[in-house]
């Protein structure tokens, strides 16, 4: 690969070249002293001269898929810069050049003399409107002009001498954004993070804050560059040495790729629309594509989203309120990682090989309608009955009354109510597949989901029992519905009194992904990938290499593969069952005229069921089933069964990956 700083040089000097023709005599007067890079004599500068260091931004590194196509990376922009000391000189201190440039920029005086004033002085406006960056430097007051007005700015230039148009460079994320929650954004330095850096961040340089750009912030950064520049007693610039040039940051090469990751957001923003018109809320969502072999994450997208774009050139208080604003509608959230959900029945491949040893594998179970479990009734979904079956037809169509009567059995197993989390089959088996625990995928922030089992509820108790019992007193007054009120009180007396114990009905949910289990679509993508691989699971990552400026390219080494406990039996036994699924069962309907003849689906469904809300929709898979290579989670918030609205979204998932695949 070669250099890719040719590359950026030509463009800088494309643009620079059509400026030149377009604003000749738009280069503001700084005035002869204030560029002049020769050495002034002691005796030329006066006593009073001191001298400033003055950083040149390092361009930052961009962020590359698999394949090398940028997903973010740098772009040219037009700015207009002020210089204050060349406005100080003026005549009336600038003010008819700000009342003049006003005008041309289409904004009022008083923000451009806001701009102008740093922030942090006593009379500074808040941010952005002030000026973050350093005192000895034009202030940028106009971001990402057009070639139009530069141009007619330059026409004007005798009216604003201090005035000058000048190229910026700034990230640019596709023109469709891929990937934002993962990939990030950056913002400007506040003074706890400059303080903390020990050195490396400046006031005024841009950090990332979420994502990719966080994480690998001190790859992607490079070195500032700088020069020393000598101002006299009034703050004018008198002479310039010049110093170091900046070093460019590092690209860093993901393992996204591009055509998956935008079949997948098309995928799952029309999944989304399609619930919506039935009616359902489908207020959030989540898909994610694992390569199974090396835990590349090749896919990931949430809904709802954002455009990074906002970002640049400061973000309206209107808008940040709209990203982070509403509580369970948070755009900058990443759903894969960050977003918890409960798994319902995708959880009983996690669940079987609990209850069932290898050699039990062929019995019959008894798949009733509902199950008496202690003093409590659990129903099968929609009342359903299936009489004696197998277990691969229990999990094909799904029955949740033969876990619901192993569940108990493993509650009674490891000691009742007076038993230990690590007696529970069921919580061993889901810790060994990587739940209740981060995943480890190169990001700055993930979320461990839950496993709800003893120590978790006696912890939740004692937070919360003050409450309970205050509610079991007081009731719920400012519930409306009198039904709803008196169910609410009703747990609230329970909780109160013994919310601490682990009872059957809790084993049940759990065997089932509800009750208070919660995992994020990350972490079940590696679940299924473990079984697809027959126990086998790599630690899912986003980055595989980092390259120079110069195009050398430094790969980074995979993390040993982690080994489950997953017996060869059981092992071929689920997989046969999630094939299954997907050609007879529960998802079969949305892989109908599907071409499971070259490209073999497996995977399951799931409906969760959630207090006061719609069901949560999900659908868990892998293919190809006869060669894994690819795990695909997808979850939709509020989006009905896992068959009507998340087998979907994941069936055109798969599509793309049977067209990109070799």
């Amino acid at each position: 690969m070669g250099s890719r700083r040719p590359n950026l040089h030509a463009r800088l000097v494309a643009v620079l070249a059509v400026i030149a023709v377009l604003l000749a005599g738009l280069v503001g007067r700084l005035g002869q002293l204030q560029l002049d890079p020769a050495p002034v004599a002691a005796g030329d500068a006066g006593p009073s001269t001191s001298t400033q260091v003055v950083l040149t931004p390092a361009p930052r590194g961009r962020i590359l898929d698999r394949r090398g196509v940028p997903l973010a990376d740098d772009a040219v922009r037009l700015d207009v810069t002020l210089d204050r000391a060349v406005l100080a000189d003026e005549d009336d201190a600038g003010r008819s050049s700000l009342r003049a440039l006003a005008r041309d920029l289409g904004v009022t005086p008083e923000s451009l003399r806001d701009r102008l004033t740093l922030c942090g002085a006593p009379d500074a406006a808040p941010a952005p409107r002030c000026w973050p960056g350093s005192a000895y430097v034009p202030v940028t007051v106009a971001e990402g002009v057009s070639s139009r007005l530069a141009l007619r700015l330059g026409e004007r230039g005798d009216r604003y001498p201090a005035a000058e148009v000048v190229t910026t460079a700034v990230r640019r994320d596709q023109e469709v954004p891929l990937a934002p929650q993962v990939l990030g954004y950056l913002t400007p330095a506040d003074a706890a993070t400059v303080e903390a850096s020990a050195g490396r961040i400046h006031d005024g340089d841009l950090v990332g804050r979420a994502g990719l750009e966080q994480q690998y912030d001190d790859v992607l950064r490079g070195e500032p560059g700088s020069a020393e520049v000598r101002v006299d007693a009034r703050g004018i610039v008198t002479g310039t040495e010049p110093g170091s040039d900046p070093v460019p940051g590092d690209d860093v090469v993901t393992t996204i790729d591009a055509r998956v990751q935008r079949a997948t957001q098309e995928a799952l923003a029309e999944g989304v629309r399609d619930a919506q018109a039935r009616g359902l809320p489908a207020d959030e969502a989540a898909a994610v594509v694992v390569d199974v072999r090396d835990g590349g994450v090749v896919a990931s997208a949430s809904v709802p989203t954002y455009d990074p774009s906002v970002w640049t050139g400061g973000i309206s208080s209107a808008e940040y309120e709209r990203l982070t604003g509403r509580p369970g509608s948070t755009p900058l959230t990443d759903r894969v990682t960050g977003g918890a959900y409960p798994p319902a029945s995708t959880f009983k491949v996690v669940t079987m090989p609990a209850v069932v040893a290898p050699d039990e594998l062929d019995e019959q179970v008894d798949c009733a309608s509902s199950v008496r479990i202690g003093d409590r009734t659990f129903r099968n979904f929609e009342s359903r009955a299936y009489g004696r079956i197998s277990w691969h037809r229990a999990l094909v169509v799904s029955c949740d009354t033969v876990f619901y009567t192993n569940a108990e059995r493993v509650w009674e197993r490891a000691g009742g109510l007076s038993g230990r989390d690590a007696d529970d089959a069921i919580l061993a088996t889901a810790r060994d597949l990587g739940l209740g625990a981060r995943t480890g995928v190169d990001l700055p922030v993930e979320s461990a989901g839950r496993l709800p089992g003893r120590t978790w509820k006696r912890e939740y108790w004692e937070a919360t029992k003050d409450e309970s019992c205050r509610r079991a007193r007081d009731g719920y007054p400012a519930v409306a519905d009198a039904t709803r009120a008196a169910y609410l009180r009703a747990l609230a007396r329970e909780s109160c009194a013994n919310g601490y114990q682990f009872r059957p009905g809790d084993e049940v949910n759990l065997s089932i992904g509800q009750g208070d289990t919660l995992v994020t679509p990350l972490q079940m993508a590696q679940v299924y990938a473990a079984i697809a691989t027959g126990g086998s699971v790599r630690t899912p990552r986003l980055v595989s290499a980092t390259r120079t400026a110069q195009g050398e390219r430094t790969d980074r080494p995979l993390a040993p593969a982690r080994t489950v406990d997953l017996d060869p039996a059981m092992g071929r036994y689920l997989r046969s069952a999630l094939e299954g699924v997907v050609t007879e069962g529960t998802g079969a309907g949305a892989f109908r005229g599907f071409d499971l003849d070259a490209w073999p689906v497996a995977g399951k469904t799931g409906t969760a069921e959630v207090f006061g809300e719609e069901d949560t929709a999900w659908f868990v898979s892998y293919a190809p089933a006869d060669r894994p290579r690819y795990a695909v989670a997808v979850v939709v918030g509020q989006g009905g069964t896992g068959g009507g609205t998340a087998a979907g979204i994941a069936r055109e998932i798969h599509a793309s990956l049977a067209r990109t695949t070799r």
